[in-house]
């Protein structure tokens, strides 16, 4: 197939998703630099500004197995126009209220955009069924679809750090609840349907017993962050509950004949890799946004540490980031061709874990917190790009939507569980002011937990590419690559 083919394909099949994931770019980008107004605000602490990324990443994580689901049951483009419906009107709820716990509750609806990325991927998977080198378009597309959502991020952060600083904050909020509706309208007139649905019967059991899993366990570990929570048996034994509950729920999938996730999925040998390095790679792209914004906006003259940085000179911080990103999205199917994907991705997991553990000596300046978030997003866009391709590409044909969704909840479960630890390490010891009383700001140990922990669990997620299966990223060749799902 000949290179202009090749694009004239690509950009058949992409069409005008790369507005939806602009949009959610700038709701993952907008919000950000102003998170420590947000939480003065709401008259709350730094470290419980980690409540809105754990209840919105627990919330996803519940939700994207369904909707995946549900799209290669029914139509990835009905889900679409579903859960972007859903995201707009928690969108419009946050600019009108004062109430930390309706502000919360709002923006953890606000969780439903995570199914986008997901839907869209199994959607291209879909349509690009006829067309030669299926695997290696998808995996362009994707890495289209993330720099459009990246460039969305930077221009969420530039506009919102720019604007935080000058406007009410309910007008600030208004803003991209408007650019959601917009997306919702783009998806309706501008997006067709997969051509074939897979069809089959929503499975509710299996949805209610992971849902309770999911919620005790993120419960429990909500708990543990409560004042005393961390010396209460109760708060533990609801994280264990949890733990167990995924017994049952994997049981039932097992004898089900049409089960809402697949789970011999994590027995394949090209897939449980995948879905483990998710997980890993979660909790540093989802888990440390919110310890970042608030450390970079931290008045060093107050609390002894932190770069006391503008809503703008923050958004500046996010947008190199996100550069960052871009740039490892777009050079990895390069440098794949170069190397291999599993040697690209592991060292764009070595990257990601040398960029955070460079922050325990380097983090007094600016240059030097440009200088690691950068080592950070070139390794992070790389992997956002190229793990849900190589999902749908290993995955059985009538479940890419299922193993994209997958991989995106594993990585959510992951920052989910790092943002409720990370709220623990915040609040624990928590800075005072240099007049001796108790402050709003995290400790500087929490933060050194933060980035150890990301470091670390980066370095786990390059030791597990090595044992990824090299049909893992190419095209399916035979129904012998699905086998191991059996």
């Amino acid at each position: 197939m000949s290179r202009k083919a090749t694009l004239g394909a690509l950009a058949t099949v992409v069409g005008f998703l790369a507005f939806v994931e602009f949009t959610s770019g700038v709701l993952q980008g907008y919000y950000t630099p102003m998170l420590s107004d947000i939480a003065r605000h709401l008259q709350i602490h730094d470290a419980d500004v980690n409540w809105f990324e754990g209840t919105q990443l627990m919330l996803s994580a519940l939700v994207v197995p369904a909707f995946a689901k549900l799209g290669d049951m029914v139509g990835h483009k009905r889900m679409l126009l579903i859960s972007t419906a859903l995201t707009a009107l928690a969108a419009l709820a946050l600019p009108f209220t004062d109430s930390f716990w309706v502000f919360l509750v709002a923006w953890t609806l606000m969780g439903f955009y995570v199914v986008w990325l997901p839907l869209e991927i199994a959607l291209i998977w879909s349509r690009s069924r006829r067309m030669e080198g299926r695997s290696v378009i998808t995996a362009r597309a994707a890495g289209l679809l993330v720099a459009a959502l990246e460039v969305g991020a930077i221009a969420g952060a530039l506009v919102g750090g720019a604007l935080i600083d000058v406007l009410p904050l309910t007008v600030v909020l208004l803003i991209p609840a408007l650019l959601i509706v917009v997306c919702f309208f783009v998806i309706l007139f501008g997006v067709k349907e997969s051509p074939e649905s897979a069809g089959g019967v929503l499975d509710t059991v299996g949805l209610v017993l992971i849902s309770m899993a999911l919620i005790c366990f993120t419960g429990g570990l909500s708990l543990l962050r409560l004042d005393g929570g961390l010396a209460n048996p109760w708060s533990w034994a609801v994280v264990v509950l949890g733990l167990l509950l995924v017994v049952p729920f994997a049981l039932w999938e097992l004898r089900h004949d049409d089960p809402l996730i697949d789970v011999r999925m994590f027995r394949s040998p090209a897939l449980r890799p995948i879905f483990l390095t998710a997980g890993l790679f979660g909790v540093s792209v989802l888990g440390a946004q919110a310890p970042l914004s608030t450390f970079v906006r931290t008045d060093p003259d107050v609390y002894g540490y932190g770069l006391g940085t503008t809503g703008f000179a923050t958004s500046l911080i996010i947008g190199i980031y996100l550069i960052g990103m871009i740039t490892g999205a777009l050079l990895f199917p390069v440098i794949a061709r170069i190397t291999t994907p599993r040697i690209t991705l592991l060292g764009a997991s070595i990257l990601v874990g040398v960029g955070f553990l460079l922050f325990l000596p380097f983090h007094s300046t600016y240059l030097q917190v440009v200088t690691n978030i950068v080592i950070v997003g070139i390794g992070s866009g790389a992997l956002v790009a190229a793990l849900p391709a190589a999902a749908a590409s290993a995955a059985p044909e009538t479940q890419t939507g299922v193993a994209t969704g997958l991989t995106n909840s594993v990585k959510t479960v992951g920052g989910a569980i790092a943002s409720c630890v990370f709220g623990i390490a915040l609040l624990h010891g928590v800075a005072s002011t240099a007049a001796g009383t108790e402050g709003t700001a995290g400790s500087l140990e929490g933060y050194f937990t933060v980035w150890i922990v990301c470091g670390a669990t980066a370095f786990a997620a390059a030791v597990l590419l090595i044992f990824v299966p090299k049909h893992a990223f190419t095209d399916r060749v035979s129904e012998v690559d699905a086998a191991p799902l059996v």
